[in-house]
């Protein structure tokens, strides 16, 4: 017989503490865990992190594991998050207001424009892909619902770099500027240095939106606006992608559509 993740707890019965039981609010802890570690974790980091015994852990693993909800990597054997987490935070999100207030709107902009649009929130790692339409005759491209963006390279990222709530953004601005300095990364408008970050947020904040052409991903150009709070921080960002360089020109139709529409949301469908 397999041994039961909960049966230590569970030795006498199922302890209940605050209302809830014990051995399941400690596995909670484990996926916690793991949800907030940057990098997929080997097992000895998350059991220093959650402060149990590594073989503890390991059955909690098991446990989330056989439910889709982490995941192993076969080379390494790290763990990370897996499907059923990702979905369970997409289903989450996408019942925020904001979402739901801006969704309506992302049909008209891809009949609109031809193109794929997408619409993000902030995650625990990053902006996050809760909605994603595409047209017809959609670039193909590795994005989809749960993706999260990285800030310094992705038009949707750069929205939330320059319009976010600073001090949420400060840590993972810092990440991603140092694993950039370290592989040596530069883009045509950014160098991986602070110094040269807060000069393109000021960049963006005053030009309202965000723009990205092959350059940084070759045969992918996108736009991005934010939809401001009452503070005038960004509660989401919606971006439109297309295999069209004219999409970037600042005199764009799209572009107008888009800061339009994410201009209405800032006003009527952000949450307080």
């Amino acid at each position: 017989m397999s041994a039961d993740p909960f049966s230590e707890e569970e030795a006498g019965g199922r302890e209940a503490t605050r209302g809830g039981i014990q051995s399941l609010d400690m596995a909670l802890q484990v996926l916690q865990a793991l949800a907030r570690m940057p990098q997929p974790a080997t097992l000895s980091e998350l059991a220093r992190r959650c402060d149990m015994p590594p073989s503890k852990v390991h059955r909690y693993l098991a446990s989330f594991i056989n439910a889709g909800l982490v995941g192993q990597r076969h080379r390494s054997g790290r763990y990370e998050l897996g499907r059923g987490a990702v979905e369970l935070g997409v289903a989450a999100m996408g019942r925020l207001d904001i979402v739901n207030n801006a969704a309506d709107r992302l049909e008209e902009i891809v009949d609109a424009t031809g193109a794929a649009v997408l619409l993000a929130v902030w995650g625990n790692q990053g902006p996050v892909v809760v909605r994603w339409h595409r047209h017809a005759s959609f670039v193909v491209t590795s994005l989809g619902l749960g993706t999260t963006l990285p800030l310094l390279n992705s038009a949707t990222g750069r929205i939330f770099m320059a319009f976010g709530e600073r001090r949420m953004m400060a840590a993972r601005i810092e990440e991603e500027v140092a694993r950039a300095a370290k592989l040596k990364l530069s883009w045509p408008d950014l160098a991986p240095k602070l110094r040269s970050v807060e000069a393109l947020c000021a960049k963006l904040r005053q030009a309202g939106y965000a723009a990205v052409d092959g350059r940084f991903i070759p045969g992918l150009n996108a736009i991005s606006a934010p939809v401001l709070n009452w503070q005038g921080e960004a509660e989401a960002a919606i971006t439109i992608t297309s295999g069209d360089r004219g999409l970037v020109d600042p005199r764009s139709p799209a572009l107008s559509l888009l800061r339009g529409i994410c201009a209405e949301l800032s006003t009527h469908g952000a949450s307080s």
